[in-house]
C-alpha cells in the first residue's frame, strides 16, 4: 500500500507552521487543565511552535537524525504532544508509550525500537495518586544507554526527591528553553515513516503498528473535519491519552492539522468527583466532546446530577470511540450529558487503520443507538462469511475492507510477515479488522466485538496471551486461560481460569498475588476481573484450550455450553462449574 509516494512534506509544518502563516497564529492551539483544580495553562500556535522547535534543536542537538526512534513515556501534559511534533519536524519517528503501562512493558517496547532517548517526567498525579514514572523509566533502562530527557511536574513532586543518574539523565527545564525557537524543517516523503505504536497481539508480543506520513496526515485531518462537522470557533475535547491511537490522530494531529483548539486534561475524569468532565466543559466551553463508553457507563453509574449541576449548553458535537457504545449508554449519553440536541458521532476504527472507517456526519442521516451507521468516504467495509464470501444485505460474519485508505498502516515494525498473516491471510484479498459486525435491513453497521484472542477493556487493546504469560510467570501457577466478559462499566472485563502448581492450596492472598503480578509486569488496566481456580482447562485432544467453553462459564451461560464429547476430560467443565463462586 502507497499514497502519494514521491509527495514531500512534513506533517509538523502542516500542524502549525501553516496555520501560524495564514494569520492563526494567536489562536490558541492547547488549553491544558491539570489534575487537580486551579492548574491550567494555554498555548497560542505561535507559543506552540517556538516550543516545539525547541524540543527539536535538543534531539537534533543529541545526534537524533531522520528515521531515528524516541520513545515518549509522558502523561497528558502539553510536553506530550508538542513531544511529538519536534519528532515529526526533524524526521524522527516517535513511539508513545502510554505512561500506565509497566516497566517490563515499557522496556520491551525499548528494545524493539531501539530509540536513541527516552522523554518521560518525574511523576504525575492521577486523582489522588502520584504515579512515579521516573522510576518505571529507571527500571526499563537498567540494561540500555539510552539518554533520558525528564520534564519536572511540579505538580505531582520537586525534583529534589527524584532519583537521578548522572550522565544520562536530564532535566527538560534546564536544557530544552536555551535552544532556539527557530527550527528548520525536514521534509519527508509521504511514505515515511511517521510513528511507531505497539498495540496487543493475540500471540502475546506487542505488534509496531508503523504509520507513515502523507496519507496519514490527509486521512486525520479530513476525518476529523467531517465527523466532527468541525467549525474554526469550536473548542474541542478528546479525553484519550496520547499513550493510544486516539491521542495521536484526534488529540494531536487531527485537530491541529484544521487548525483547531484542543483541551488537553491531565487527570482522571471523576475526581475530585464526577462531576470534573462538565466542570471543564463549562470551563472553556467545549463544543465537541469526544470520549470512550467505558466513562459514559462509568459516569452514568455516579447519577444524573452531577451531570445536570453544570449547564453544558455550548456542546453541539458528542462522538465515541473504543469498543461499540451499548444502547443505553448511547441515550445516556444523548437525552442526559447532550440533552437531546447533540448528535452522537459513534465511530468505529482501530490502531491500524489511522482513522475513522465507520462514522456518522453529523446531523447528515438518522442514528441509531449503537450503530457506527454508515462507511466514512470511499471506505469499503465487507461482511464476510466462514469461507471469506462476501454477504450482501441485512447479515452477520466478519468484517473486512476490501480496498486500501490513505490512512491505512503500512507494516508491523520488524515482522512484515506478521503484519501480512494477521490482517491479510485470513480472508485473501481484503483487510480482516478482527472485528465482528453485523448490518441490518436499512444499511446500518453494528459491531459486535473482537472474534480473535484480544479483549478490549476500557477500549484498550489487551491479547489474552499477554495477560496469560503474566499469570504463568508467578512459580505457583502452572497454567492459565483469559477470555473476556462483558462489564458494566468497562464493556469487557477480563476473566482469568488458573491452574496451579500440584500441592498449593487455593487462598486470596494468592489471588491477589496473580493479580499483582499481572499489574506489574503489564499495568493496571490489564488486571484481571476476576481470578477462576481452575483444576484443569477443557482442551481438545490435540491440546488447544477451547475458550469457547471458557467464555460460556465465564458469563454463566450455562445452558449453551455445547458438545463436551470431544474433549480430553469432558469432567473438567463440571469441576469448573462447580469452583465458579470459590
Amino acid at each position: 500500500v502507497q499514497w502519494f509516494k514521491g509527495g514531500i512534506t512534513n506533517i509538523c509544518y502542516n500542524c502549525l507552521d501553516r496555520n501560524v502563516d495564514s494569520g492563526n497564529g494567536d489562536k490558541i492551539a492547547f488549553h491544558w487543565e491539570g489534575n487537580e483544580r486551579g492548574f491550567h495553562d494555554s498555548l497560542t500556535y505561535t507559543q506552540l511552535l517556538s516550543q516545539v522547535c525547541q524540543v527539536a534543536n535538543y534531539l537534533r542537538d543529541i545526534g537524533v537524525k531522520k528515521g531515528d526512534a524516541v520513545v515518549i513515556y509522558l502523561p497528558m501534559l502539553m510536553e506530550l504532544p508538542i513531544a511529538m511534533l519536534a519528532c515529526a519536524r526533524i524526521g524522527a519517528v516517535h513511539s508513545v508509550v502510554f505512561a500506565g503501562f509497566s516497566a517490563d512493558s515499557l522496556a520491551q517496547r525499548i528494545m524493539d525500537c531501539k530509540p536513541k532517548v527516552v522523554l518521560t517526567c518525574n511523576a504525575v498525579k492521577r486523582g489522588s495518586k502520584v504515579i512515579h514514572l521516573k522510576d518505571i523509566v529507571d527500571a526499563a533502562l537498567s540494561e540500555s544507554e539510552d539518554a533520558c530527557l525528564t520534564y519536572e511536574n511540579r505538580s505531582a513532586m520537586m525534583r529534589e526527591t527524584t532519583k537521578w543518574q548522572d550522565g544520562r539523565d536530564i532535566w527538560w527545564q534546564d536544557v530544552v528553553p536555551t535552544y532556539s525557537t527557530i527550527c528548520e524543517v525536514e521534509w519527508v516523503d509521504a511514505e515515511d515513516p511517521l510513528f511507531l505504536l505497539y498495540t496487543s497481539g493475540s500471540t502475546g508480543k506487542p505488534k509496531g503498528v508503523l504509520h507513515t506520513t502523507g496519507g496519514y496526515m490527509v486521512y486525520t485531518a479530513t476525518t476529523f473535519k467531517y465527523a466532527f462537522d468541525y467549525k474554526p470557533s469550536d473548542i474541542y475535547w478528546c479525553t484519550a491519552d496520547c499513550g493510544w491511537i486516539t491521542g495521536h490522530s484526534y488529540v494531536t494531529y487531527g485537530p491541529l492539522l484544521n487548525g483547531a483548539t484542543v483541551v488537553i486534561y491531565e487527570g482522571a475524569p471523576n475526581y475530585p468527583d464526577p462531576g470534573r468532565c462538565w466542570d471543564i466543559v463549562d470551563k472553556f466551553k467545549v463544543t465537541i466532546f469526544y470520549t470512550a463508553p467505558t466513562l459514559v457507563r462509568s459516569l452514568m453509574r455516579d447519577g444524573d446530577a452531577y451531570v445536570t449541576r453544570y449547564s453544558r449548553k455550548s456542546l453541539r458535537v458528542l462522538g465515541s470511540v473504543g469498543e461499540p457504545i451499548n444502547p443505553s449508554a448511547w441515550r445516556w449519553f444523548f437525552n442526559v450529558v447532550g440533552d437531546s440536541r447533540c448528535p452522537i458521532s459513534d465511530t468505529w476504527w482501530q490502531t491500524e487503520t489511522g482513522g475513522f472507517m465507520i462514522a456518522p456526519l453529523p446531523g447528515a442521516w438518522p442514528q441509531k443507538p449503537g450503530s457506527a451507521t454508515f462507511p466514512f468516504f470511499g471506505v469499503q467495509p465487507v461482511i464476510v462469511d466462514e469461507k471469506g464470501v462476501e454477504i450482501e444485505g441485512e447479515c452477520s460474519g466478519y468484517l473486512c475492507v476490501k480496498s486500501s485508505w490513505p490512512g491505512t498502516f503500512r507494516t508491523l515494525y520488524g515482522d512484515h510477515e506478521r503484519y501480512e498473516t494477521t490482517y491479510f491471510k485470513p480472508f485473501p484479498g481484503y483487510y480482516f479488522s478482527g472485528d465482528g459486525c453485523s448490518r441490518d435491513k436499512d444499511g446500518y453497521y453494528w459491531l459486535t466485538g473482537r472474534v480473535d484472542d484480544v479483549i478490549n477493556v476500557s477500549g484498550h487493546r489487551i491479547g489474552t496471551a499477554e495477560v496469560e504469560s503474566a499469570l504463568v510467570s508467578h512459580p505457583q501457577c502452572a497454567e492459565a486461560a483469559v477470555v473476556g466478559v462483558e462489564h458494566e462499566v468497562k464493556g469487557q472485563g477480563i476473566y482469568a481460569f488458573v491452574t496451579l502448581v500440584d500441592g498449593i492450596p487455593y487462598s486470596e492472598e494468592l489471588r491477589r498475588n496473580l493479580i499483582t503480578t499481572v499489574r506489574n509486569q503489564i499495568g493496571p488496566f490489564a488486571a484481571p476481573d476476576r481470578i477462576h481456580w481452575a483444576p484443569g482447562l477443557p482442551k481438545t485432544r490435540s491440546g488447544k484450550i477451547m475458550r469457547r467453553i471458557l467464555r460460556k462459564i465465564a458469563s454463566r451461560q450455562l445452558d449453551e455450553l455445547g458438545d463436551t464429547s470431544t474433549l480430553a476430560d469432558p469432567g473438567v467443565v463440571d469441576q469448573l462449574i462447580a469452583l465458579a463462586d470459590c
